[in-house]
C-alpha cells in the first residue's frame, strides 16, 4: 500500500527552528527516482511548494519566498525526506505537506511543479508560529 506521511510539526516561537519528516514507501520507490515536493498551506490560502528533491541525484527546487530559510535533504537509509525550516516567522504558519511521484524526471523535479504534478499526498503536520 502506498503512503506517504509527515510528522515534526508543532507550535514554536518566531526565530525558532523546525525539521519535518516525510517518509513512506513511496518516497523511496523501487528504482529510488522520486521527486519529493514539500507545499504548505494556510487558512483560506491556495497550497503553495516550498522545496522539492530528486532522490535519485539529490537535486533541489526552491520557492524564492523561503529561500535561505529552508533546507531539503534526505536519508535513504531511513527512507525519508526530511525539511528543515529556519527562523521561523507567524506567516509560516500552515499545514506542510509532503507529495511525492515517482514519475517526474529529475529535471522537471528540478523546477516548481503544481500541486497536480504529484500523485501521492500525506495527510499533513501543522506549524503554528507566535510572535
Amino acid at each position: 500500500q502506498v503512503q506517504v506521511r509527515e510528522s515534526g510539526g508543532g507550535s514554536v516561537q518566531a526565530g525558532g527552528s523546525l525539521r519535518l519528516s516525510c517518509e513512506g514507501s513511496i518516497v523511496f520507490y523501487k528504482n529510488k527516482k522520486n521527486c519529493v515536493g514539500w507545499f504548505r498551506q494556510a487558512p483560506g490560502q491556495e497550497r503553495e511548494g516550498v522545496a522539492q528533491i530528486y532522490t535519485s541525484d539529490g537535486a533541489t527546487w526552491y520557492a524564492d519566498t523561503m529561500a535561505g530559510r529552508v533546507t531539503i535533504s534526505q536519508d535513504q537509509a531511513e527512507n525519508t525526506v526530511y525539511l528543515e525550516i529556519n527562523n521561523l516567522k507567524p506567516e509560516d504558519t500552515a499545514m506542510y505537506f509532503c507529495a511525492a511521484d515517482p514519475w517526474l524526471p529529475g529535471l522537471a523535479c528540478t523546477r516548481e511543479k503544481r500541486t497536480s504534478d504529484f500523485a501521492y499526498w500525506g495527510q499533513g503536520t501543522h506549524v503554528n508560529v507566535s510572535s
